[in-house]
């Protein structure tokens, strides 16, 4: 009977723990990012508490509205470029449509092999302005359906990025309470081995912030650059702005390449050309290669797990897969490595404890 009560008490707290997990499955991905950004910036609220002589509260605070005021200013600025950008590609389009092209460049058809071909296609264009916007039409309504899907997800991802900026103060004051909670959970379920754990799953999320922060610091920098030298005006604005949207995947295009468009709108086509090639092959190249590295680096994984991770993580999670998929191989790959290399007992002594557990 008491076996049964047990199995009933397990069964319950089970089915709490489910609904608990239903409740908070909306709220799952700022828990994730919150979580995140506390941990990445726990060195920064230890100073700030000790600077206010112990009060966690008063220095959650300070930190959250930091924050806040970081990412809510550089959003509200890039919001209202946003609109001004799509004014002048709307007036940009228009004026085409009337206008028609402008003369193709000098380059062009010196492009070998299809420079006479490529020129052929721009006067084409440029005769048929009408028609060929016509034809576009149709796909034109596509890309504005992919568009307004995109920037439903943006405003959703702005709605939870807030609200991760809220949780984080929770974290930030809470932070040790949980951290002794999920240790002594570990304990329980797994024994000994519970801190050995934890700190690969910390180095691992460590090492993978310390990835994603360098590899944007060194994109925003290649960024500043390229812009520098193709003469693009604000280019340590364009570069601060590169820093930022090399956080998400696919970021960076979003900043070198219409400056690029822009370029080559103004008559500069080599400088276009340049910047288009720099910001493919340099700005975006790097990210595939400085990543992993960064966060291969300092810990005892195999740049291949790594790499899976990374990729295999964003495949499967989205972006918060950049910090799941080399957690969950990291700590797959710890199990597998202590399950092998614990030593097995031999087979005389193995033989003999079985003689003796045999009953006579």
């Amino acid at each position: 009977m008491f076996n049964n009560d047990r199995l009933l008490v397990q069964i319950l707290l089970l089915a709490l723990l489910g609904a608990c997990l239903w409740v908070l499955a909306p709220f799952v991905s700022a828990l994730f990012w919150a979580a995140v950004l506390a941990f990445a910036s726990w060195p920064l609220m230890r100073l700030l508490s000790g600077a206010l002589k112990g009060r966690e509260s008063a220095a959650a605070g300070l930190l959250t509205v930091g924050w806040m005021v970081l990412v809510a200013l550089p959003l509200a600025w890039l919001v209202s470029n946003l609109a001004d950008h799509v004014r002048d590609a709307t007036e940009l389009v228009k004026n085409v449509q009337v206008e028609g092209l402008p003369a193709p460049p000098e380059w062009l058809i010196e492009v070998p092999l299809v420079g006479e071909r490529l020129v052929r296609v721009w006067n084409s264009i440029d005769a048929q302005g009408a028609a060929f916007f016509a034809g576009l039409k149709p796909y034109m309504g596509q890309a504005g359906n992919w568009i307004l899907a995109r920037t439903a997800q943006v405003g959703g991802g702005m709605v939870e990025l807030v609200l991760s900026l809220v949780l984080v103060f929770f974290f930030y004051r809470d932070g040790p309470r949980m951290a002794q909670f999920v240790e002594r959970g570990l304990e329980r379920l797994i024994g000994e081995r519970a801190e050995h754990y934890l700190e690969l799953v910390a180095g691992t999320v460590q090492r993978v912030v310390n990835g994603v922060i360098g590899t944007a610091a060194a994109q925003a920098l290649l960024a500043l650059i390229g812009f520098w030298i193709a003469g693009v005006p604000g280019a340590l604005v364009l570069g601060i702005v590169t820093f930022a949207l090399s956080l998400i995947p696919m970021g960076p295009p979003l900043v070198w390449a219409p400056a690029t468009a822009w370029l080559a709108w103004h008559g500069d086509y080599g400088y276009a050309v340049f910047l288009g090639i720099w910001g493919m092959f340099v700005i975006s190249g790097v990210d595939n290669v400085l990543k992993p590295y960064l966060i291969s680096r300092g810990g005892n994984l195999p740049l291949v797990v790594v790499l899976l991770g990374v990729f295999g993580g964003i495949l499967a999670f989205g972006f918060m897969g950049l910090f799941l998929g080399p957690t969950l191989l990291a700590v797959a790959y710890s199990l597998i490595s202590d399950w092998i290399g614990q030593p097995q007992p031999s087979q005389p002594a193995a033989a003999a404890r079985d003689t003796e557990d045999r009953p006579s």
